[in-house]
């Protein structure tokens, strides 16, 4: 008789779901439970928390959001600094701007197509609940295991985000993003054409004790931005690599281990990769090549975003005048390389 070898998830969002299909994927033989903290999968407290926004390759053919799950096409982003605007334009098919509650609906239903076990309202305070012999972490951000073990959490920064409805921002088509003067921006992502709704929002690394909310009601008030506020969120954001990425028999994924893009704050593609390559791993049983694999798939933007990060705070205590004129100095060369 064979017994099947348990993995449990903890999370049951992009990274938790994108690890559980790919290990099913990989091998139907597997006993693979999701443990989701709310009672619904999507349509809970977290499940907007996020610009929305989700950028893939133009070759990713899989983890493809069905039409139910997209609100928007993105064809071109816009980058602000000072005076000056970069601009990108986007290949079909590669920018969404997401109903996000109901991709990872989506993402669900696939699961339990394969059968996935999905176990809503059941919320895990520590490994020692868990059964299976390994065990993958896509709780967010702050991560519920590496708190319970006491693991280090990362660089963490802060976010705020209002859903404005019947927007006279409203761009179609066109995601803006604008750098202010410390270590963090602003951006508009037009969200649901039919409503001209937009996700306004900002992000900040440094500073942590800035009143988020009303940075964001005077930059409205300063552009004249008008419309309904029908939804509000915000948080805590992982900024890059959230080491450690494995610990004993326990992988990190989503914002749990990834963590965010540090330059723009992406991490839809990365928790859903992340949770692939976790899968890749567990199926092997080589967990410990976990850690290595990651680092092959992210350490370019993890240097790339850091870098920035870094000299964005050395550049903003000398003043706006060197941090705008770094901005520009890196822009260009992104950009130009895009």
């Amino acid at each position: 008789m064979v017994i099947a070898i348990r993995i449990d998830i903890v999370g049951g969002s992009l990274g938790g779901l994108s690890a559980a299909l790919s290990l099913k994927r990989l091998d139907r033989t597997l006993d693979v439970v999701v443990h989701e903290k709310y009672n619904a999968i999507g349509y809970n407290h977290e499940g907007r928390r996020c610009g929305e926004g989700y950028e893939i390759e133009p070759d990713w053919n899989h983890w493809q959001p069905t039409e139910r799950s997209i609100f928007n096409h993105i064809q071109q982003i816009e980058t602000i600094v000072g005076k000056k605007t970069y601009r990108a334009h986007q290949p079909p098919g590669t920018f969404y701007m997401l109903n996000r509650q109901e991709f990872i609906c989506q993402l669900a239903r696939d699961a339990e197509g394969l059968d996935v076990e999905i176990n809503t309202g059941d919320k895990i305070h520590s490994v020692d609940e868990l059964d299976g012999e390994y065990i993958v972490d896509a709780s967010g951000c702050p991560s519920t295991i590496k708190k319970s073990l006491g693991l280090h959490q990362g660089i963490v920064g802060s976010t705020y985000q209002q859903t404005i409805e019947g927007c006279n921002w409203f761009t179609p088509h066109v995601i803006k993003v604008i750098f202010f003067d410390a270590s963090g921006y602003y951006w508009v992502f037009p969200r649901d054409p039919k409503k001209r709704e937009i996700n306004l929002g900002l992000g900040i690394v440094s500073g942590h004790h800035q009143n988020l909310k009303q940075m964001l009601e005077d930059f409205k008030s300063y552009h004249q931005i008008e419309g309904t506020v029908n939804y509000v969120t915000g948080g805590l954001i992982p900024a890059g690599l959230q080491r450690p990425l494995r610990h004993r028999n326990i992988l990190f994924v989503g914002d749990a281990g990834v963590g965010t893009f540090p330059l723009l704050g992406a991490g839809i593609y990365r928790a859903l990769l992340s949770g692939e390559i976790a899968a890749k791993c567990l199926v092997r049983h080589r967990p410990e090549q976990y850690p290595y694999k990651i680092y092959q798939a992210f350490i370019k933007w993890e240097v790339l975003g850091k870098t920035f990060l870094h000299m964005s705070n050395v550049l903003g205590h000398i003043g706006k005048h060197a941090l705008f004129a770094f901005y520009h100095a890196y822009l260009d060369v992104w950009y130009s390389s895009h």
